[in-house]
């Protein structure tokens, strides 16, 4: 087998799996980074949070909030025999912050659903003002068209060591990425919902509130990168791109980085929990020396 031969083979086997990517991962990308409240219609994860207070984590929720007002009972009665110096917050202080607590707390699936959908609906307007500015989906899908129609054309698939087959491959391949930490970052709206009522729980007592502080900073981030994506998507859109240009071609690349660096950026502004797949490695790596 001569050296055309190998090459041809490499090109045929990189195309086929070219197109095997651009026809279903593009599509599941866009499923799993622009939510909105179907993602709690899942009849495990209603059972799993509680239909109702006697079942799922909510029973577990009210039965800490039960034991938060047995402690506070008994820490009061110490305090007033004099057993504990420690100052002991008033009854209608407690109370009052308990009932708060309570109330929030079994309506945590309400108030992350009303999150969810707000977060999705300046989502999607972010989207829509770049379709009736630039004429086009603001979506995955379509950038991927794009991108082939206009910047890669058919050259990767003649030629997969040709500076366009080498973009098309970083293309590729950074879209993995994307894909894998938008996954993690689904699923963690997910586990974020389902301590929700633990969360508002924490109110209850401020040794405890710092929790609810944490969480809610957390799932706010996590909804935000979904605003600063499109927002990205809508500046690649914007960028003329020219198939003999290797600056737009450049440009693009780089702002599938920005894509993937969308977690850091948010984290960086108001905080929040790391998605990135290369950083969640490298902590892996480094926790198993």
């Amino acid at each position: 087998m001569n050296s055309n031969s190998i090459i041809e083979t490499i090109n045929s086997l990189f195309g086929n799996l070219f197109s095997s990517i651009d026809s279903t991962i593009y599509s599941a990308l866009d499923n799993i980074t622009f939510i909105d409240t179907d993602i709690l219609n899942s009849y495990y994860f209603e059972k799993i949070f509680g239909t109702t207070t006697s079942n799922g984590f909510l029973l577990i929720a009210n039965s800490l909030l039960l034991g938060f007002v047995l402690y506070y009972g008994l820490t009061y009665l110490l305090s007033s025999l004099g057993v504990l110096q420690d100052n002991v917050q008033k009854p209608s202080q407690f109370f009052f912050k308990v009932l708060l607590g309570g109330l929030l707390m079994n309506s945590s699936l309400f108030i992350c659903e009303e999150l969810i959908f707000i977060n999705s609906l300046l989502s999607q307007a972010i989207r829509t003002l770049g379709h009736e500015l630039l004429g086009g989906d603001i979506c995955f899908s379509e950038l991927i068209n794009q991108a082939n129609a206009i910047i890669f054309l058919e050259n990767f698939s003649n030629n997969i060591f040709s500076i366009d087959g080498i973009l098309k491959i970083i293309f590729s391949f950074s879209f993995f990425n994307i894909i894998f930490s938008y996954s993690v970052r689904y699923i963690m709206i997910k586990v974020f919902i389902l301590i929700s009522p633990f969360a508002f729980l924490s109110l209850s007592t401020p040794s405890t509130s710092i929790f609810f502080k944490c969480w809610l900073k957390s799932f706010i981030a996590l909804l935000f990168i979904e605003l600063l994506a499109s927002i990205i998507l809508i500046v690649m859109f914007s960028i003329t791109y020219n198939s003999q240009d290797i600056t737009s071609k450049l440009l693009l690349i780089g702002s599938l980085f920005a894509l993937i660096k969308s977690n850091s950026y948010v984290r960086e502004f108001i905080g929040g929990i790391n998605t990135e797949i290369s950083d969640s490695m490298y902590m892996l790596r480094t926790f198993m020396k």
